[in-house]
C-alpha cells in the first residue's frame, strides 16, 4: 500500500511539472498582420496574460504606427526585433499616433516561455519602460522567461521569418542587425471570430499596398 502511495504521488508530480512547462495559454480573437518587404507575418495576442500590454501594442496597430517602421535586428535563433516606433518609421507620425508611440507601460512578467515565434516586448533596464519596440522569437531563449513581458505568438508566416533569418547582418556592440533595411511596408487586422471574409481582405491588402506606395511617393515629394 505504502509503495502505491509513493507511485501514485511521484506519478502526480510529473503530471503537474509536465503542465507547468507545456502551458500555453489561450490566444484571443484578434490578428494582426505585418506585410514586409519580406512577406506577411500574422500574430495573435495573449490579453490573459499581458493585458496592458496588447491593449497598447493592438492600438498602436489600429493607428497604423507600425506602418513604414522596420526590423532593426534580426539575430538568427535568437530574435527579429521591431524598432520603437518614434525612431522606426520612415513616415512621419500624427498627433494621436504619437501620443500612444512614447507611451511606456508596466511590464507584465509571467511564467509562459519564450519559445520560437513568441512576441516579447522589448525595454530598458527599468522593467516597466516597455513602449513598442518588440521581439518575435527566433528560437528558444530560456534566459529571458520572467525578465520580459510574453503578449502573444506568430500563428502564421514562419517562412518569413525564416527569410529574414538569412539576410546579411552585422554585428554593432550586443546587436546582430540586418545591412539592410526589412520594411514593415503596411498592417492590418482582423478578428477571427467573425465570419471568413477571404476575398475581402485580399482586396483589403492589395489597397493597402497600393495606399503606401502612394504615401511613400507623397513623402519623397514632401520629406526628401
Amino acid at each position: 500500500m505504502g509503495n502505491t502511495r509513493i507511485l501514485i504521488f511521484t506519478l502526480a508530480c510529473i503530471a503537474l511539472v509536465v503542465k507547468a512547462f507545456s502551458y500555453e495559454p489561450e490566444l484571443g480573437s484578434s490578428r494582426v498582420v505585418f506585410q514586409t518587404s519580406y512577406g506577411d507575418i500574422e500574430f495573435g495576442f495573449y490579453p490573459t496574460v499581458a493585458p496592458i500590454t496588447v491593449d497598447h501594442i493592438f492600438k498602436l496597430v489600429r493607428l497604423g504606427g507600425y506602418n513604414t517602421n522596420h526590423f532593426f535586428r534580426v539575430d538568427k535563433g535568437f530574435v527579429a526585433q521591431v524598432a520603437d516606433v518614434p525612431n522606426g518609421r520612415s513616415a512621419p507620425m500624427n498627433e494621436e499616433q504619437k501620443k500612444v508611440a512614447y507611451k511606456t507601460i508596466l511590464g507584465e512578467f509571467s511564467d509562459v516561455k519564450h519559445v520560437r515565434g513568441i512576441l516579447s516586448m522589448g525595454r530598458h533596464d527599468d522593467p516597466n519602460s516597455g513602449g513598442s519596440s518588440f521581439s518575435m522569437l527566433l528560437g528558444d531563449a530560456p534566459h529571458l522567461d520572467g525578465k520580459y513581458a510574453v503578449f502573444g505568438k506568430v500563428t502564421k508566416g514562419d517562412e518569413t521569418l525564416r527569410k529574414l533569418e538569412e539576410v546579411p547582418t552585422r554585428r554593432e556592440g550586443i546587436f546582430v542587425m540586418p545591412t539592410e533595411r526589412i520594411t514593415i511596408l503596411s498592417t492590418y487586422y482582423y478578428d477571427t471570430n467573425m465570419e471568413s471574409c477571404e476575398k475581402e481582405r485580399s482586396v483589403l491588402k492589395r489597397r493597402l499596398e497600393a495606399s503606401f506606395l502612394e504615401v511613400e511617393r507623397q513623402r519623397m515629394k514632401c520629406f526628401p
